[in-house]
């Protein structure tokens, strides 16, 4: 069977992900029924009714039952995903520690858990326990010894004004004009999620033209997210009602300009430049001082691409950028690139802005 691209199929999810291609998906996020155990109505002091979560989807007879439903969508999503691809799921207290120790027994491998802090959560209206605040995510890869799956990690970074992502994200639920009604009013969906949510996971460990998967499709979010950055999407819903609001929904998607989708080329691969090139090209000449940038070390720059150590520790030695960097500070590795810097009139410019600038010359002069 070919994939159904860019499709929502009505059905149940482990059913409809056995018709689909083994090893055919990139990415899977799964927003399973959390299993909340409500006992009876939820109610505010007051006692006004809280909209919550009692549809007949969330409600399983026993803890053995919610075990064997999440072993069976688990197996059936592993089926499905590449082997370069990952899984997302995510829950409350709730189920997200029965899901992660089923994801183990199965040989997934657990890469990160993030928590979704949110800005306006439900308030504990009885005041016995605390505010329940946040959702736990699980991102895994298909297997243990999982190679080459996507990380995006320079980008996210980039846009966190260049300080890595962490693992605590902080996003409001979903409301306002995002949150969608029905034609009474009410919310067509009682746990849509916010785009934002999905766009950072998306973004975070998939590229634009990969296919992602959401076996738990709801009221569309992933598959509208997936179209507005330019992913395939294959949506999964079993409730009619969810179906319908969901196509609705992705077609009345826009995808964005590819132009700013272009991923930004990671480190690993950046074409690779020896120092010894920026000193061909006339981008640091022979004799040149450097140092570091509290100016606590110095090395001098050889014709060969070569650093001599100008001050102590190493005094005298010869080394490469690297292997100077570290012997100055008395250490086992150090990266050359960044802990080097040539005075100019600006200050201090590490040398990796001159690599960069000679990466940037080579690919006008190869255009």
């Amino acid at each position: 069977m070919e994939l159904p691209l860019d499709t929502v199929r009505h059905g149940d999810c482990i059913a409809e992900m056995a018709r689909l291609p083994a090893r055919s998906v990139d990415l899977i996020f799964a927003d399973p029924p959390y299993n909340l155990q409500l006992q009876g109505e939820l109610k505010r002091p007051d006692e006004s009714r809280v909209d919550a979560v009692d549809d007949a989807w969330d409600k399983f007879e026993s803890f053995e039952a919610y075990d064997a439903f999440t072993r069976a969508w688990l197996l059936a999503a592993r089926r499905v995903l590449k082997p370069t691809g990952t899984l997302w799921v995510i829950g409350s207290y709730h189920n997200i520690f029965r899901v992660g120790a089923t994801l183990q027994d199965l040989d997934f491998w657990i890469l990160n858990d993030v928590i979704w802090r949110k800005t306006n959560p439900m308030p504990n209206f009885r005041g016995r326990r605390f505010t329940n605040a946040h959702e736990t995510l699980i991102w895994a890869a298909r297997e243990p010894d999982a190679r080459g799956y996507v990380f995006n990690y320079e980008a996210l970074k980039a846009g966190n004004e260049d300080v890595q992502m962490r693992s605590d994200w902080l996003f409001p639920i979903c409301s306002g004009g995002e949150r969608l009604k029905d034609e009474e009013g009410r919310k067509a969906h009682p746990t849509q999620k916010p785009e934002a949510l999905l766009a950072r996971i998306l973004m975070a460990a998939s590229r634009p033209g990969d296919v992602v998967l959401d076996p738990f499709l709801g009221s569309g979010t992933t598959a509208a997210v997936a179209k507005k950055l330019r992913r395939h999407f294959i949506g999964i819903e079993r409730d009619a009602g969810y179906v319908a609001t969901a196509r609705a929904r992705i077609a009345a998607t826009e995808p964005l300009p590819e132009a700013a989708l272009a991923p930004a080329p990671s480190a690993r691969e950046a074409p690779r430049v020896p120092f010894a090139s920026l000193i061909e090209r006339g981008l640091i000449s022979p004799g040149a001082m450097l140092t570091d940038s509290q100016q606590r070390f110095r090395a001098m720059v050889r014709a060969d691409g070569t650093l001599s150590l100008e001050s102590a520790p190493g005094l005298g030695t010869v080394a490469s950028i690297h292997r100077a960097g570290a012997i100055a500070q008395g250490a086992e590795a150090c990266n050359g690139w960044t802990f080097w810097h040539l005075p100019s009139h600006e200050g201090l410019v590490p040398i990796d802005r001159l690599r960069a600038e000679f990466r940037s010359e080579a690919a006008l002069a190869a255009e």
